[in-house]
């Protein structure tokens, strides 16, 4: 004949199991738990207390002799149920995934991952979310291999934190190739519930060129558009720095290392006007310069047209220079400090 298990509470446990069982916020099972704990410790046999808390004989059984064996913790949670065994290897899906490729394909989807594995496509997906892996996705990148990097990178973002005095810094630079695209049909303006649209095909009507000076104190640009960007080009944008610039300022010039930037002919001229002072930056580090976040905003306000009934076409070149020309006074953002951030062995800068 079994005999039940005596439980002696202290005071303390039969307060917690107190709280417990009239508790309306723990979970029903919990309360069910600790009214049998408290039941045995009265003394009640295993029926009685059945009865009163509404559950079968065995299952009294089973929670009295766990909270002998394990005390207050031992009811608060289930043992660990049986299920189907695991068959995903996780491990080796993880392994293959970055360690190998796929007959025939440069990298691992979902569907031939769990042909390879013998697994469904959700079931890899869910690995791989698990682990963080994205095999679709690559990210590039370019290391400088200029000898003189340190130096350079020193050189221009001292001009950024710490510039001169009775000096202005301007970063310069050309984005070479803007093209003047007409769409070949008209488009549906922008409504209510539809995006507007365009023709996936286009019409090239030529191209220019944005030469940009950018003063790192207060954003504001020196630019013109030309046809072509030779040196001879470069030497008339250095002729309009001079110009609408203060003749009484240092002026320190951050360019990349074009070849027209250093065309004979422009170190002749520059020879000639001590004020203006070069500095490039290093090999393959031209997101150094401050410009080129100049000429991402360009790219998306004034080069990303759509052609519709309710945006005229820009296509002609002339047209393409007015739009950029006219965003340009819009970049000025006024005298802040640079918030410049270094993570690794790169500098990220942003105005």
């Amino acid at each position: 004949m079994r005999i039940a298990a005596v439980i002696v509470l202290l005071s303390e446990e039969r307060a917690q199991l107190t709280q417990w069982a009239r508790s309306k916020t723990v979970s029903v099972r919990l309360a069910r738990r600790a009214q049998i704990v408290l039941g045995a410790a009265d003394g009640l046999d295993n029926e009685t207390i059945a009865a009163q808390v509404g559950v079968g004989r065995v299952q009294v059984g089973r929670w009295r002799t766990r909270y002998a064996e394990g005390g207050l913790a031992a009811i608060q949670q289930d043992l660990p149920r049986g299920g189907r065994p695991v068959k995903v290897d996780a491990a080796q899906i993880v392994r293959l995934t970055t360690q190998t490729l796929p007959t025939a394909a440069t990298q691992w989807s979902t569907r031939t991952m769990a042909a390879q594995m013998g697994v469904s496509d959700t079931t890899v997906l869910r690995v791989w979310r698990q682990h963080g892996l994205k095999p679709h996705r690559v990210r590039s990148f370019k290391v400088s291999r200029d000898p003189q990097f340190v130096e350079k990178l020193e050189d221009i973002v001292g001009l950024y934190m710490s510039p001169p005095q009775h000096a202005l810094v301007l970063c310069c630079d050309e984005k070479s190739q803007v093209q003047a695209l007409d769409r070949t049909q008209p488009g549906l303006p922008l409504k209510k519930g539809r995006a507007a649209t365009m023709t996936h095909d286009y019409k090239r009507n030529g191209t220019t060129t944005l030469f940009a000076a950018l003063n790192v104190l207060n954003g504001q640009v020196i630019a013109q558009c030309q046809q072509r960007h030779r040196h001879v080009e470069w030497l008339r944008v250095l002729r309009q720095i001079v110009r609408e610039t203060p003749a009484e300022k240092e002026l320190h010039l951050i360019a990349d290392n074009y070849a027209t930037h250093k065309h004979p002919a422009v170190q002749r001229w520059l020879a000639k006007r001590p004020r203006i002072h070069m500095h490039f930056t290093p090999t393959s580090a031209s997101w150094l310069n401050m410009v080129e976040r100049f000429f991402r905003d360009i790219t998306w306000n004034a080069c990303a047209a759509v052609c519709s009934p309710a945006c005229p076409s820009w296509s002609p070149p002339s047209t393409t220079t007015s739009r950029i020309t006219t965003s340009i006074p819009s970049h000025s953002f006024g005298p802040r400090a640079l918030a410049i951030s270094c993570r690794r062995s790169f500098v990220q800068i942003a105005a």
